[in-house]
């Protein structure tokens, strides 16, 4: 298969035109150009902050059960001002910042670029310049197995390397730095922070990261190498801190060996490793993916076929780049920021944003690139059971709006973040989802034994001490649907009240789910005794008398009909619980009144959604929308409530504004969900085809059950597809489904079967 390489004929002048890589610890913005060059470098662990940060802002909160009871009466009562005072004593302050690193400047004689390629089959970007009378080739990628980020030029050429950051510079020798890391930031939406960064001193912690470049020359060009090592990285993986000298050891050492190893050993070692996973599915909608492609003719909207299939694609690089066991997962950014004080923290928003970010990973084949947030829902259970027992008297875990690699669990706001975010108390129930899905699309029992069916237990005592008892039926209070508000009796915009049908959606998920997986392992615990008597009585899922399935528990007027949030559903997409006519075509009508547009993400959301509705034709028609060039302010934050629509930047990047990746990870998961879907027990072939994609391919997308599909279609109809079992029960039979006819197949582990279109 050839690659499928993207070109840009010019260096980029800007941050939003520079080009991507990343091995999931270190990111990189390549710049290009001859003369002076800018590579830009994050590293996925330096963040603000410190490891005993939630619990510390925990101590400082002065509220708890007694107080939410109060807030409680409050809320069914309908004093909204008494509910929102009482509850705002639970608002700690924000979550911490994903902060820039450090600037690699290349200085290379005066020349010519002839243009700049990402390949996004193995992750090199390549540039080539004439300088002096020379050809002179540039490649850059992250390598993981060495740990560095390489720059290897061909030909007779000359560079001088340098190295700056925008953070507290505290040593310097030659080219190996010495960063001490802020123990304290604020969002940009928080000015009235008068320090956004504050450095310091942390017992026990040692805010400090080191930097080391070293580089190679021979007669066939130079090698440049840079290595990282931090404190927040030991945190991270729970090792023991090592002290200053230890970490500048550390990048020294890595840097040293990476260089000793060579340029052609270091780009076949990172190929070997990178190239499967972006390798393990694809998606052809069209006739073409392989070949170069300019950026601006993708952006002209005149081959909407080749646009997406390579967003299927760039979203899975960006994930396999930015997401990589043993660093933390991708955040709102990626992996990417040049911003000290990045729009929304560039945190992990867990209200939809984290979640898209990793919708297509097992889909797509990139299962490996979904551990890291395994990984942060552990430190969650942690830090998060503190909270659910101090500030609201349950058992097992909770989290709220924000999170950070420290595991940040309160609801933040600082006192007076609107409770319509700040104060939704289900962010782990979305979040352990997650955990569900690796295991229903891998069948891995060992994963389900130790991470899931733990996760999920904690989050289903929470759930079930955070219910309470009105009307005969089992809900929540206080309740939001996250950002939406409504219209109050007496006129007011309104967030607080009870029984939102998102909450009541999660924990029937997180119920029913906690019980498939202790029946799978085999034992009794007596939590599922106490699951098994709240499900029934569970509030149902309101259906409004126009037919519309309902936010709220109540008919209650929406302050903004359409919305860019889509939070009730969730129901339909991701978690695919509603499945029968009445409630899909309750769900079609709240697509139609909330209308398409908005940012990158909404767009994603809003595409997998129709997907799912089988509406193909208006998932094509919201992709359109969503891949139009920006062509505002880039640097400008736009209103967060959708009125000004955003695009894609000249990388690819989507942005409201400002960038927020989670719309370029959204996309290739409706993209999949377009073309196979495999929800409730049935594997739907091209389920919701676009008509005028009438011909494509796709290989080894990823099914629950532990399945694997390939199919091909022509002329608007399915030639064939290829059912894989690679995992899963063989007595489980697969029910395949194409244009209302369905076949039940019998798979073992390893076998396969070709299924004929009409």
């Amino acid at each position: 298969m050839t690659d499928l390489l993207l070109s840009w004929p010019r260096p980029a002048h800007d941050w939003t035109e520079a080009v991507p890589v990343g091995n999931g610890r270190l990111g990189a913005m390549v710049f290009g150009g001859a003369g002076r060059t800018r590579v830009q470098v994050n590293d996925a662990t330096v963040w603000s902050g410190t490891p005993d940060g939630p619990a510390a802002a925990l101590a400082a909160v002065d509220a708890g059960p007694e107080r939410l009871a109060e807030a409680r009466e409050a809320v069914f009562a309908k004093d909204f001002r008494r509910a929102e005072e009482l509850l705002m004593a639970f608002e700690g302050p924000y979550s911490q910042e994903f902060l820039p690193y450090v600037d690699l400047w290349l200085t290379l004689p005066e020349g010519v670029s002839h243009g700049r390629t990402l390949n996004l089959d193995s992750g090199v970007t390549t540039e080539k310049l004439t300088i002096g009378g020379h050809d002179v080739e540039r490649t850059t990628w992250v390598s993981r197995p060495a740990q560095v980020l390489c720059v290897a030029l061909s030909g007779p050429v000359e560079v001088d390397v340098a190295l700056s950051t925008p953070l507290r510079e505290v040593s310097r020798d030659g080219l190996d730095l010495g960063i001490e890391i802020p123990i304290d930031g604020a969002p940009r939406h928080e000015p009235q922070v008068a320090v956004p960064l504050r450095y310091g001193t942390a017992e026990g912690y040692d805010p400090f990261g080191a930097v080391s470049v070293r580089v190679a020359r021979t007669e066939s060009g130079v090698l440049v190498v840079l290595a990282s090592s931090t404190s927040a990285y030991d945190a991270w993986i729970g090792d023991r801190q090592h002290t200053r000298d230890e970490h500048r050891r550390r990048a020294a050492v890595l840097a040293e060996r990476a260089v000793e190893t060579g340029a052609a050993e270091l780009r076949r070692a990172h190929e070997a490793d990178l190239r499967p996973l972006l390798g393990a599915s694809s998606l052809r909608i069209g006739a073409q993916r392989g070949g170069t492609h300019d950026v601006a003719a993708l952006l002209s909207g005149k081959d909407e076929q080749l646009t997406a299939t390579v967003l299927f694609q760039y979203g899975r690089y960006l994930l396999a780049s930015a997401s990589r066991p043993g660093a933390p997962p991708a955040n709102l950014s990626g992996i990417w920021n040049d911003d000290p004080r990045p729009a929304w923290s560039s945190n992990y928003t867990i209200n939809i944003n984290t979640q898209m970010n990793y919708w297509a990973a097992e889909t797509t084949g990139l299962g490996e690139c979904h551990q890291p947030l395994f990984e942060l829902l552990g430190k969650l259970a942690v830090t998060g059971a503190a909270v659910a027992r101090e500030l609201y008297g349950a058992r097992g875990w909770v989290t709220h709006h924000n999170t950070d690699p420290w595991g940040w669990a309160l609801p933040p706001g600082m006192g007076h973040g609107n409770p319509s975010w700040a104060l939704w108390q289900l962010g782990g129930a979305w979040l352990v989802q997650h955990a569900w899905d690796h295991y229903d699309f891998t069948r891995d029992r060992a994963f389900l034994e130790r991470t899931a069916w733990p996760l999920l237990r904690g989050c289903a005592e929470f759930c079930l001490d955070w219910l309470v008892e009105h009307d005969g039926f089992l809900g929540t209070c206080p309740s939001t649907s996250p950002e939406n508000l409504f219209v109050s009796e007496a006129g007011t915009k309104e967030s607080l009240t009870h029984s939102a049908t998102m909450d009541l959606v999660l924990i029937r998920a997180v119920f029913e789910r906690s019980l498939a997986a202790a029946e799978t392992l085999g034992g009794y615990d007596p939590v599922c005794t106490e699951i098994e008597a709240a499900l029934p009585r569970l509030r149902p899922l309101p259906v409004l008398p126009d037919g519309r399935l309902g936010e709220w528990a109540e008919d209650l007027p929406e302050a903004d009909p359409a919305h860019r949030h889509l939070s009730h559903l969730v129901a339909l997409y991701p978690l695919g619980r509603l499945d029968t006519p009445e409630l899909l075509e309750a769900a079609r009508r709240v697509m139609d009144r909330r209308g398409p547009g908005a940012m990158g993400w909404s767009w994603a959301w809003k595409i997998a959604l129709r997907a799912r509705l089988g509406d193909g034709e208006t998932a094509r028609k919201l992709l359109g929308e969503a891949t139009r060039p920006f062509t505002g302010d880039r640097h400008r934050d736009a209103p967060v409530d959708g009125s000004e629509w955003g695009g894609l930047l000249p990388n690819l990047f989507s942005t409201h504004p400002p960038f927020q990746i989670d719309g370029n990870y959204g996309f290739p998961a409706g993209l999949a969900e377009l073309v196979v879907q495999s929800h409730n027990g049935v594997l739907a072939l091209l389920p919701a085809l676009p008509p005028e994609w009438r011909e494509g391919k796709a290989r080894a997308l990823r099914c629950r059950g532990g399945l694997a599909v390939d199919l091909e279609w022509h002329d608007g109809d399915l030639r064939y597809a290829v059912v894989r079992r690679l995992s899963g029960d063989p007595a489980e039979p697969v029910r395949v489904r194409y244009r209302g006819r369905e076949t039940e197949l019998w798979l073992r582990t390893g076998e396969s079967t070709v299924v004929k279109g009409r």
